[in-house]
């Protein structure tokens, strides 16, 4: 089903947007015009199909520690692993500024140490994040919410920076393997600050939340995160804690995105392409 254009009148049909092509939707990316490189890359790897070389993004697990102690694995694509470990300890509320972290003392592959102590004892609880689910492994649903107060005025900017923002984004990997995704931090007027790619979006918000701690950037009262894809519950999640008044997705949102986005006083846009978006929370952030 496609997205309302704008709420219908009462007695009238819904007025919906005319379907387009699915956005950058294809098989497989284009050949480059250069053969690929020949050696190690840090997001992409080589591999055979059809006779052909092609490129794919890199999955592997990352191990996070906190003084010695084992908190998370998640699957990610390397590259910024400091920055995912400390934005994700801040997206969970286990830390609220930057803490030391770099790899182990023993130099254990694919594993950041993070010097605490938390804010809170997670307790017994693990967390297990996929490239495709940020939230696996929470013990009950109230464990899913993080607390995060309701955001402040934020900016008002025009919808027609809303709509510039994705091909602003930069997404190099992606251009590539098409295999990951990608969020930006922007400020109010369109600059591209921060961006950061990886076949897990929750990963790619969370190196962007982390980047921005390392900067003193947070709380991001004044400023707008653009992810690649769908809006989910976890992102706005996210984005909240960071205290991003504006999030603008590419794809659709879920109806907990919505939800969570309203009681947090988030404004939240959906289906952001080419010079349209949908807003579904805080209107009035947005100027026609």
């Amino acid at each position: 089903m496609r997205p309302l254009d704008h709420p219908p009148s009462s007695g009238s049909p819904p007025t919906r947007v005319p379907e387009d092509p699915p956005l950058r939707l294809r098989e497989s990316p284009p050949r480059p015009a250069e053969p690929l490189r020949p050696g190690p890359h840090p997001l992409w790897t080589e591999v055979e199909r059809d006779g052909e070389r092609d490129a794919v993004a890199i999955e592997e697990p990352l191990e996070i520690r906190v003084d010695g102690r084992p908190l998370s694995v998640t699957m990610r694509t390397p590259g910024h692993d400091e920055e995912l470990a400390l934005g994700f300890l801040f997206g969970e509320g286990l830390i609220d500024g930057p803490r030391e972290a770099g790899l182990t003392e023993d130099f254990a592959a694919n594993t950041i140490e993070v010097t605490g102590p938390l804010l809170r004892d997670p307790g017994e609880r693990r967390f297990y994040t996929t490239s495709s689910c940020g939230v696996c492994g929470k013990g009950a649903l109230e464990e899913v919410a993080v607390a995060s107060a309701p955001l402040g005025p934020g900016p008002v900017v025009d919808r027609a920076l809303l709509t510039a923002l994705p091909e602003r984004l930069e997404q190099p990997t992606f251009e590539l393997t098409g295999g990951v995704h990608a969020t930006g931090l922007f400020d109010v007027t369109g600059k591209l600050l921060i961006a950061r790619e990886d076949v897990g979006r929750h990963n790619a918000m969370d190196k962007v939340v982390g980047r921005a701690l390392l900067d003193g950037l947070l709380p991001l009262a004044d400023k707008i995160l653009c992810v690649s894809g769908r809006l989910s519950f976890e992102l706005v999640q996210k984005a909240a804690v960071a205290g991003a008044p504006i999030l603008v997705g590419v794809g659709a949102p879920s109806s907990l995105a919505i939800d969570l986005a309203a009681d947090r006083n988030m404004t939240l846009a959906g289906f952001t392409h080419r010079g349209r978006t949908n807003v579904y929370t805080g209107a009035e952030r947005v100027r026609d």
